[in-house]
């Protein structure tokens, strides 16, 4: 979770539909003139967006009406795009930032063979159904303690054979999964709590804050989910062990190698400049 998220992705997750009706060009002056009007910066790509999702003129003004209110985009036409995929979102979740491809990379790159993937804090399952398909024939699981969360994360993983659990981190797993990790992936929420109010409104306002809320330093969570991953990931005999990755900002990498490493993990800590994306990695002994 970002700990000064900007706001979802915008514009243009991925292509608009072809199966869109199309719109007339006087209907779409209209849309982008609402847009631009509600201070929308990408105003003609969101107008594409919104009339490729909406399926009659009606439907088209009354996503127009909710994204000039302040609606995030992806929450307005229902998707997101991450990876190359469209992440179905729904009100109540957080929406996948694409900073967080960047976690995705970084777990295909060290673990290219993996078989067993869990996507902890998964949201809207968006890192856990990246990864299945990026390694192909997978046992992937994702877990998330918000019921709205693993709702929709089911919508995002069923095609790909997961399975989705509620519950509190690693509580929420099966029994069975201990020692024969591969990849857990972490996207935990790491936003100060002082911090929250400082949050773009898109995020404040219509994400949830379990999904934001990481404690008194933003690491609360990604503390315990260090402390407790060495017990579920597959141990490395012949081979490198299994991996944990798990988002962060800049300011919090040094604690968070730190959580990392007093786990008994050997981590190392990925950055990407352009993506202002850091992400710990911490391979099990």
């Amino acid at each position: 979770m970002p700990h000064t998220p900007s706001p979802p992705p915008s514009p243009v997750p991925s292509p608009p539909l072809s199966a869109a009706p199309p719109s007339s060009p006087a209907s779409r002056a209209a849309v982008v003139a609402a847009l631009r009007a509600a201070g929308c910066v990408f105003a003609e790509d969101e107008a594409e967006l919104i009339l490729a999702a909406a399926p009659s003129p009606d439907a088209a003004a009354s996503m127009v009406e909710r994204r000039a209110a302040g609606l995030p985009l992806e929450l307005v036409v229902g998707w997101a795009g991450f990876l190359g995929r469209r992440i179905a979102v729904e009100p109540g979740v957080f929406v996948p930032r694409r900073r967080t491809e960047f976690l995705v990379e970084q777990a295909l790159a060290q673990a290219p063979g993996a078989a067993v993937v869990v996507d902890l804090c998964c949201g809207s399952g968006a890192v856990g159904a990246a990864l299945a398909a990026g390694l192909g024939e997978v046992e992937l699981h994702a877990a998330d303690i918000d019921p709205v969360a693993v709702r929709c994360a089911r919508r995002n993983v069923a095609d790909l054979g997961g399975q989705v659990h509620t519950g509190d981190l690693f509580e929420a797993l099966p029994g069975g999964l201990r020692g024969r990790i591969d990849v857990l992936a972490a996207n935990v929420p790491y936003v100060p709590t002082g911090e929250i109010g400082l949050l773009p409104a898109e995020a404040r306002d219509h994400e949830p804050r379990v999904a934001l809320d990481g404690g008194a330093d933003g690491l609360d969570v990604l503390r315990r989910v260090a402390a407790g991953a060495p017990g579920w990931l597959a141990p490395g005999w012949l081979a490198p062990g299994g991996c944990l990755l798990a988002e962060t900002s800049r300011r919090q990498a040094p604690a968070a190698v730190a959580a990392f490493t007093g786990a008994g993990l050997r981590t190392r800590l990925a950055v990407s400049e352009e993506r202002c994306a850091h992400v710990v990695i911490g391979v099990g002994p």
